[in-house]
């Protein structure tokens, strides 16, 4: 071309090495980065304590982001609360309608116990706590975001990743006034406060409710049956009807609160000075919501299976038929045998294990629930060896690859017990990492 020289050239061929270069780098650096992104996948069933685990690593990699949080987790306390208190009126008004089904003159022994043990009527209890639990399914509703449980009809918050943005901690003084501009952040905020003052009335009434010598025969011939952590939050409700309460870390670990979808969390995890990116996903583990977990399957670094062997006693919210241990094998069994795994590390957490122990002192059999059992001994070292191989059973029948499971016996409520397993789990899956990546 007229006027080209070879300066021009060997210019052009400078600029276009730069290029290759600077391409060459950006790739190695994406390429290295993904080889230190560390994807884990938290599966289980409902309520077997994904969530839980999720705050623990929270506490253990992002406390501060925790710290944030800690006010948008007054309401969910609050309705801890509300539900609790509702659902033991529920079965006293169940037991006054049995009661009422039988001849004038004979009411049920329990019902005639009660009366001559306590001078405070039931029915003096819930007429001064309805504004409390008229509150429940507002607060609910407020917390999920509008949106139900997949159609499925069931009651309670189900919430979505981020569902703390509606209750954000920038859009509320300490004095209860609302700074924030969104209007549905404004409801939520005004709803709390409201559900707060009203817990402050009515708190020592709760506390009758609870001491109730109806309720405690109730609770001893498990004619009652309430969620896990209900007794946690009604001993200690004179503390959270404080009008400056704000959640421990203990009330925010023990909170139930069902999620819907899949929630990634991002944390930094250093090991030999080098920084992993660390994505945890927590994904719903109701029946319905399993099919969310297949698309994340295929590149995950590790699995993280957590089976509460509490649950002998309990069946699934979705098929009454089943067995909640019975449900956590065959999820076990459908992970270790799927090929879309077979490259993830395996974690298996055997949850709950404290609840274990005391339903076990408390003399509940585990041979009345699953007959397999047998005669062995009631106590929580044998039933607690029995559940672990059976899981371990599966893993080597099932995982055609041959992997290695690492199992531990959990309780996600003690921080400090949780906080070690953690650190083990996190090293263990990371240096595995390295070795199959062949990363340095």
């Amino acid at each position: 071309m007229p006027g080209r020289t070879l300066i021009d050239d060997d210019e052009a061929a400078r600029i276009s090495g730069l290029i290759d270069e600077d391409l060459k780098q950006e790739y190695i650096k994406r390429r290295d980065a993904r080889r230190r992104e560390v994807k884990v996948m938290m599966l289980g069933q409902a309520e077997s304590g994904k969530s839980t685990l999720q705050k623990q690593f929270q506490l253990f990699y992002a406390s501060q982001s925790l710290e944030h949080e800690r006010p948008s987790w007054r309401p969910v306390v609050y309705l801890n609360i509300i539900t609790a208190v509702r659902m033991i009126l529920d079965n006293l008004d169940m037991e006054e309608t049995m009661d009422s089904n039988v001849l004038p003159d004979s009411s049920s022994e329990l019902s005639q116990m009660i009366r001559i043990a306590s001078p405070v009527s039931t029915g003096d209890l819930r007429g001064a706590l309805l504004p409390l639990v008229a509150i429940e399914d507002q607060l609910a509703s407020q917390l999920s975001g509008g949106v139900d449980s997949l159609g499925g009809g069931l009651t309670g918050a189900y919430v979505r990743p981020g569902w703390q943005e509606r209750v954000d901690p920038a859009g509320i003084s300490y004095d209860g006034h609302n700074t924030s501009k969104d209007s549905k952040e404004a409801s939520m905020i005004e709803l709390t406060e409201l559900t707060a003052r009203t817990l402050t009335d009515v708190w020592e009434t709760v506390m009758d409710l609870w001491r109730h010598p109806a309720v405690r025969r109730k609770l001893q011939l498990r004619k009652l049956r309430l969620e896990e952590a209900a007794s946690f939050f009604l001993d200690n409700v004179q503390r959270i009807a404080e009008p400056d309460y704000l959640p421990t870390t203990e009330d925010i670990l023990n909170v139930r609160l069902q999620t819907l979808g899949v929630a990634e969390h991002r944390y930094d995890v250093v090991l030999g000075g080098v920084n992993y990116n660390w994505l945890m996903y927590d994904v719903g583990g109701a029946r319905g919501m399993r099919h969310a977990w297949v698309p994340f399957f295929d590149d995950a670094t590790a699995i993280i299976f957590l089976a509460p062997i509490s649950a002998f006693d309990q069946y699934l919210d979705e098929d009454s038929r089943t067995n909640r241990i019975d449900d956590s094998l065959q999820l076990f069994t459908a992970i270790c045998s799927n090929k879309l795994l077979k490259n993830a590390h395996l974690v298996l957490l055997l949850n709950k294990a404290d609840l274990l122990k005391r339903k076990l002192e408390a003399g509940i059999k585990i041979r009345k629930y699953i007959t397999s059992y047998g005669d062995r001994r009631n106590t929580y070292e044998e039933a607690s060896e029995y559940f672990r191989a059976h899981f371990i059973q599966i893993h080597r029948k099932k995982d055609a690859w041959q992997r290695a499971l690492y199992v531990h016996f959990t309780s996600m409520i003690d921080v400090k017990a949780t906080q070690d397993v953690i650190g083990n789990v996190g090293e263990a899956v990371i240096r595995s990492h390295i070795a199959q990546t062949g990363l340095t």
